[in-house]
């Protein structure tokens, strides 16, 4: 009987054995059969009439019609052999930022190998003297030390009122409790 036959094909397929030939006697058998199949071929019916009424190719892809517009852009997917194999978008910048990456990767590494070949690593420069006179550079820290304090005696006061305002709100909920 015929649905031997298929039952044959079936099994052939979900092992990926099946020529193209035979996937296509598949798509055929099911979208042409209208009578009532039984239970074990009625699970794979609608993968095979939906394969058969998108008229899609024997791996499953379905072939692209490109509006003339998009003629001269590059087609998203790549070609192997006869079968086409569909990339997202993403994917094909993904090549381009990993080429951009490398390339900042080697510049980085050739400006660092050209400031260590001059001693001029950032450790040497953080540690450079910017003063040759010891005197100014203590001024110089004594007039920056200044200048944070006054700043953290302002942060300070504003603390205070802060905290004024805290113990006012928490005197208001004693009295509500």
């Amino acid at each position: 009987m015929e649905y031997n036959n298929i039952r044959a094909l079936l099994e052939k397929y979900w092992a990926c054995e099946t020529t193209e030939a035979e996937e296509a006697e598949l798509r055929v058998f099911y979208a042409v059969h209208e009578e009532p199949l039984p239970a074990d071929l009625q699970e794979a019916a609608p993968l095979f009439r939906y394969f058969h009424a998108e008229g899609e190719g024997a791996f499953g892809e379905k072939e692209l019609n490109m509006p003339e517009l998009f003629t001269d852009r590059p087609a998203p997917w790549e070609t192997v052999g006869e079968t086409k194999i569909i990339r997202p978008f993403w994917q094909s910048w993904m090549k381009y930022a990993a080429v951009l990456l490398a390339a900042a990767g080697i510049v980085y590494s050739v400006n660092q190998y050209q400031l260590k070949l001059h001693g001029q690593t950032n450790e040497t420069t953080a540690f450079r003297d910017t003063y040759e006179d010891p005197k100014l550079a203590y001024e110089q820290t004594q007039r920056a030390l200044q200048i944070l304090s006054r700043n953290l005696n302002k942060g300070k006061a504003q603390m205070e009122k802060l905290s004024y305002f805290n113990e006012a709100q928490e005197i208001i909920q004693g009295d509500h409790n």
